[in-house]
């Protein structure tokens, strides 16, 4: 990872570290937060099984890639043939932020041994980064609060996926209920708050626009890719 040379960004002194006891504070950290995610896995699991998915491997994706918002545009991807490389493209387009964030990150992180700096990113998500971030910048040394926090959501992430499973078997179809327009929910949540910044409109309208015309000229989902990486590059250059 790339040492990062954010603005105000303070250095950290000597003596970054990762300890299972900060762990666990990061763990009770962001528990009452990551009960939100519950429902959301819930939803996933309701998608998942509608596009051809069974409940294990509804669970395997929840716990290998653990991104929401990929795992549900993934979805589109999935009625067979998969095409696995439009796969890694929608997943590497929609989490292209964990590049920002690492570099944000960066300072604390690269002072740790490889292993231990892999594992505290591989459960990399938008809430602990904002948690521990804050904690780092007011002089917090430990990256367990970072890996504790991403712990929580990813065991709430893959509980709701379980729950989706089993009370598919056992209460029938969970349409009932309104888990079926979770997905719609989530992403109207991510647009709405993304929104108020007044930065954020124009790449957003111009990556839905990018969307809609392309939808009849590329294969399904490609039109996601190509609005993500227009809107993207939009944004970079307003930001410069």
């Amino acid at each position: 990872m790339v040492r990062s040379k954010l603005p105000n960004t303070p250095h950290p002194a000597d003596g970054v570290t990762l300890t299972w006891i900060v762990v666990l504070s990061g763990v009770k950290r962001l528990a009452p937060l990551s009960l939100f995610v519950i429902p959301f896995g819930i939803g996933f699991r309701v998608t998942a099984i509608e596009q051809g998915l069974t409940g294990p491997q509804a669970l395997v994706m929840s716990a290998a890639v653990f991104s929401g918002a990929a795992q549900f545009a993934s979805l589109d991807f999935w009625p067979h043939p998969v095409n696995l490389f439009s796969l890694a493209l929608v997943i590497f387009a929609i989490n292209g932020r964990h590049v920002i964030t690492g570099a944000a990150l960066s300072p604390w992180l690269n002072q740790l041994p490889l292993l231990k700096r892999w594992l505290a990113l591989g459960l990399l998500s938008d809430p602990n980064f904002t948690d521990s971030h804050g904690a780092f910048q007011a002089g917090e040394k430990d990256v367990g609060i970072l890996l504790g926090g991403g712990l929580v959501l990813w065991l709430n992430w893959i509980l709701g996926t379980a729950i989706g499973t089993y009370a598919g078997t056992t209460a029938g179809s969970l349409q009932s209920f309104g888990f079926d327009v979770v997905m719609v929910c989530f992403f109207a949540t991510l647009m709405t708050r993304k929104l108020r910044q007044r930065s954020s409109i124009v790449p957003a309208v111009i990556a839905a626009c990018v969307s809609v015309l392309t939808l009849g000229w590329l294969p399904t989902g490609w039109n996601i890719i190509a609005a993500a990486l227009v809107g993207g590059a939009v944004g970079v250059v307003r930001e410069f």
